[in-house]
């Protein structure tokens, strides 16, 4: 198994074994990993500080916005909150291709990784 099939496997069990989500596309979160890029191998990059402002402002703005299509703020602010809430604001470990996923998920966007 790749380092990078380690990782999809990591988070496949995070959303489903930690996070409880019951249906995972797994197809999708591998695609939502591979557009991460090499920030999956760096261990602060690799995560979402759901605490840092700026750090949310940037992944509304470059992924949500950008990335995603998005330009209904408010629905976006709202998936952002729903996703912290899912994973839970103390839990240190929001990896960003789970974060990500959920935010594909949320918004209903998993028609851009076609």
């Amino acid at each position: 198994m790749s380092k990078f099939e380690e990782k999809v496997e990591m988070y496949y069990k995070d959303l489903t074994e930690k996070l409880k989500v019951k249906k995972v596309d797994r197809e999708l979160l591998t695609k939502v990993t591979k557009g991460v890029g090499p920030n999956i191998y760096k261990v602060d990059a690799s995560k979402v500080s759901s605490s840092d402002k700026d750090e949310m402002g940037r992944v509304k703005k470059n992924f949500c916005m950008k990335k995603l299509g998005m330009t209904d703020e408010a629905k976006v602010d709202a998936a952002i909150e729903k996703v912290i809430d899912t994973i839970g604001k103390s839990n240190k470990s929001k990896y960003r291709a789970t974060f990500y996923y959920l935010l594909v998920k949320e918004l209903g966007k998993e028609s851009v990784y076609n």
